[in-house]
């Protein structure tokens, strides 16, 4: 591998790419939405924040709900309007959105999208703007890596990880390197792809904000949230999975957090 190239996301700016490279035939992380949806009762307006593909928001909907799916990407949204249809979709920034006030019962927030606002003021400007689309008493449905985890653990660390796959017939090949930025708080990854068509090597880097469960929950009570649900598993990334009747745990330890969250009804 001699040069690198930079560019603004492979998978974001090729959504066939992503689905291919993150396969979900099960929709298992939307069948875990909605399972905490139903348990905790919210009503049928749910907003898809970071929806990508529009996989999970699709799947809500196909489950009897009212789905908007927001995400920056043009590129997903335009992959999500043709393969995932019944929601409607929208451009919207998540560190800092207005939909409208109260239109919503629930905002769902997977796959880590929460944790690209990297300082504190995004995180404000996020969490506010949950609490404006929300309705008195909706609820805040968040899936994440767990800061807490890389507390003197280095197994996931500074060590590449190889994955391989093929899509239209040329084989890729991607090298992640994950690497904690202790001032900043974040976890950074460098990404580099290469494939098969002749095509260069692409570098992309990238980071998310690494939050700790009482961090999590001292932030949502600031905006106004109550905390129903904070664990580290059974969840749509756990490994085991999560599976229909499984409950909620009751630790914070392993590398995914998953919290639920209700709006005060004074907010």
């Amino acid at each position: 591998m001699t040069s690198t190239t930079a560019a603004h996301n492979l998978l974001t700016d090729n959504p066939e790419l992503y689905e291919a490279r993150f396969p979900d035939p099960d929709r298992l992380a939307g069948r875990w939405t909605q399972d905490c949806l139903r348990r905790h009762g919210a009503g049928p307006r749910v907003l898809d924040l970071g929806c990508g593909t529009g996989r999970d928001a699709a799947h809500l909907h196909h489950a009897g709900r009212s789905v908007t799916g927001a995400d920056l990407s043009e590129a997903m949204l335009a992959h999500a309007r043709v393969h995932h249809r019944g929601p409607e979709y929208v451009q919207a920034d998540l560190c800092g959105f207005d939909l409208g006030r109260g239109v919503f019962d629930a905002v769902v927030c997977l796959d880590s999208a929460l944790l690209y606002c990297h300082t504190n003021d995004q995180l404000d400007a996020v969490l506010s703007s949950c609490r404006r689309a929300l309705a008195p008493g909706g609820l805040l449905i968040a899936e994440m890596r767990n800061g807490a985890y890389f507390l003197g653990r280095t197994d996931l660390l500074d060590t590449p990880t190889v994955n391989e796959f093929t899509w239209q017939g040329a084989a890729y090949r991607s090298h992640t390197t994950l690497t904690v930025d202790r001032t900043a708080q974040l976890l950074r990854r460098t990404r580099v792809w290469t494939a098969d068509d002749g095509s260069a090597p692409v570098e992309q880097r990238s980071a998310w904000r690494l939050l700790f469960p009482q961090e999590l929950r001292h932030l949502l009570a600031v905006h106004g949230f109550e905390v129903l649900e904070l664990h580290d598993g059974p969840g749509p990334r756990t490994e085991p999975p999560w599976r229909e009747g499984l409950l909620p745990g009751e630790t914070t330890d392993a590398d995914r957090l998953h919290v639920v969250a209700q709006l005060n009804s004074t907010h």
